[in-house]
């Protein structure tokens, strides 16, 4: 399974995404993340702690490729339309992260219609650092996305000091000492898990 995770817009936690469906993904099969962003993050991520899966870039992804059942691309933000529709072409599912603030929502608006106008419909936006009850940024979001017909994982991201602990010691959430740390990974493993049903 090739899994592209993308947005127009940055720090929706695109990279974070990345890394811990890379991780979910790993516990199933052999998995890569292939960071074709031209910051780097993922690898730097990688380069400062022990990540469970191999990262190359988008450079020695295709020696690498056959050696993996699953394959994770993490993405540079705003892709141009030609790029949009190679990544939408070349993968078995988008993955869009968004943020529940309307700037980003009107990013994923953007990333959505580009992707309806090159007639790409196997993409799922997830939601993410979805702030604590009893604010409904995320609930909001999802309403105004689902009365937009647009496709949604059931499961957010909650925003949570873990995910910031894990990229700061290179790290999946999973593995960082925090109060909330198995909360962070159980959002990505329900997303995983709808992945894989």
């Amino acid at each position: 399974m090739i899994i592209t995770v993308t947005n127009f817009k940055g720090g929706v936690g695109k990279t974070t995404t990345a890394i811990h469906l890379a991780a979910f993904l790993q516990e199933d099969k052999p998995t890569l993340l292939v960071d074709g962003d031209i910051n780097r993050s993922a690898t730097a991520w990688s380069k400062r702690g022990q990540l469970p899966f191999a990262v190359v870039d988008e450079r020695a992804m295709a020696k690498q490729v056959r050696n993996f059942e699953h394959v994770v691309i993490d993405t540079q933000a705003r892709p141009s339309s030609d790029d949009l529709k190679v990544l939408a072409e070349g993968c078995d599912l988008l993955v869009i992260p968004t943020s529940p603030d309307m700037v980003s929502i009107d990013a994923l608006l953007l990333t959505v219609d580009e992707l309806n106008s090159l007639k790409a419909n196997h993409y799922k936006v997830l939601i993410t650092m979805a702030p604590p009850k009893p604010r409904r940024d995320a609930e909001e979001a999802r309403s105004l996305f689902q009365d937009a017909s647009i496709c949604l994982f059931d499961n957010s991201i909650r925003r949570l000091v873990a995910f910031e602990k894990a990229g700061l010691h290179g790290l999946v959430v999973s593995q960082v000492k925090d109060v909330r740390a198995q909360d962070a990974w159980s959002d990505y493993q329900n997303v995983g898990k709808e992945i894989l049903s």
